[in-house]
């Protein structure tokens, strides 16, 4: 099936999705803070420059969107029907450096949290979530 969008349209679309400051990282940032907790924002010098960086606490977070990361199970991670191999190679690599990104954190000590866009509907859940995370 073709795009609806002419490739002007789907680019203007597509200029809009934002890598940082979304709605779910807001939202967990301000969960996080109200918790008493400080932290920094996009590390550079960590795998995969984490979304929250805890640094007294040796704890990172990243707040992934369940299409783009693909969420296991999740109805918002149905892969595109159109373009497949361009989506499912994008996705895949997008998993393949999570993963890495994951693994070189734990080897270099961090605690990693990942919290899923659908997870950030359930305030009392993602509030449960957060806690056990950060007093463990």
């Amino acid at each position: 099936m073709p795009d609806v969008f002419n490739p002007e349209e789907r680019s203007r679309i597509m200029a809009k999705v934002r890598g940082e400051n979304t709605s779910p990282e807001r939202l967990v940032r301000s969960l996080i803070h109200k918790m008493g907790y400080r932290f920094r924002l996009n590390v550079k010098d960590l795998p995969g420059k984490p979304d929250i960086v805890l640094k007294k606490h040796k704890k990172v977070i990243f707040v992934h969107g369940c299409f783009w990361h693909q969420h296991e199970g999740c109805p918002h991670a149905a892969r595109p029907s159109s373009n497949t191999e361009y989506w499912n190679k994008k996705l895949d690599r997008n998993m393949l450096r999570d993963r890495e990104n994951m693994h070189k954190l734990e080897y270099l000590g961090w605690n990693v949290l990942i919290v899923w866009e659908c997870e950030t509907r359930d305030r009392e859940k993602l509030i449960d979530k957060l806690k056990g995370f950060l007093t463990s």
